[in-house]
């Protein structure tokens, strides 16, 4: 008996893997063009993404693109101040090159702004003490800009993170637990260039959600399970929000391993 099943795990492994292969194999190369709907102009540096197999690239001076993809494969399509769209690979695409995609521009309404100047009593000591303090840790990334919280690191705080993973009701494992290919992205995403930058130039997760098929407030309760700082979730891009989620799953992955 137990030489069977140790056979049916390889035989299933290695069926796994022709599958994958084949995935590999129908996969060619789309090439695109985009433009703007209204004005037919050509449009440079759009960035398109293939959900499905964690691939980017932008269009060139031509609003030309190129990217590799299989039929029902899903390209995501993001361009400042104009509408993100989605577009399904269907085998028309690979046989007349030069599909033209049209991209829709926003029409955004100001509002009023209103800025209340922090209140100075006059007084050094007071005002030092008067003074909000995120108690976040922070740290940094070569080559980008911006630094990054790495979550409350008091005994307390891992308690509470510990307590929440390792709770089979919790919403942290219920929705890791359910969601283990779209988490395995998150390593794919990071050696992406051009998805990476789109990420770090963006702050509603609209990409996120795409990429991880879970809701923007998913996302906000991952974060606050895993003890990041309400201001962190608010500020944060997109590049900021995917390392502290993709942090978060790796010391899901190995408690997990250690139960």
């Amino acid at each position: 008996m137990r030489y069977f099943l140790f056979a049916s795990a390889i035989m299933f492994s290695v069926l796994g893997l022709a599958q994958e292969n084949q995935n590999t194999n129908d996969s060619e190369k789309v090439i695109a063009v985009v433009v703007n709907a209204q004005t037919e102009e050509l449009l440079e540096s759009v960035h398109v993404i293939n959900l499905n197999q964690v691939k980017g690239t932008i269009t060139n001076q031509k609003g030309e693109f190129s990217i590799t993809a299989a039929v029902n494969d899903t390209l995501y399509l993001s361009y400042l101040g104009f509408k993100t769209q989605k577009i399904r690979v269907t085998n028309d695409m690979f046989k007349f090159k030069n599909t033209k995609i049209a991209l829709t521009e926003l029409a955004y309404a100001l509002e009023e702004v209103i800025v209340k100047p922090y209140q100075l009593t006059g007084y050094l000591e007071i005002d030092v003490k008067n003074l909000p303090i995120n108690e976040g840790f922070q740290y940094s990334i070569s080559g980008l800009s911006k630094s990054y919280e790495a979550g409350n690191k008091n005994p307390s705080a891992v308690s509470k993170v510990l307590g929440a993973i390792l709770n089979p009701a919790d919403l942290l494992r219920n929705l890791f637990g359910k969601k283990p290919r779209e988490m395995r992205k998150l390593r794919l995403v990071k050696d992406e260039d051009d998805i990476r930058d789109l990420l770090a130039s963006k702050f509603d997760r609209e990409l996120l959600t795409e990429l991880l098929q879970i809701e923007k407030v998913d996302i906000e309760d991952i974060l606050n399970n895993c003890n990041y700082s309400s201001s962190f979730i608010k500020t944060a891009n997109d590049l900021q929000i995917l390392d502290a989620i993709s942090s978060c799953y790796e010391e899901f992955k190995v408690l997990n391993r250690k139960r």
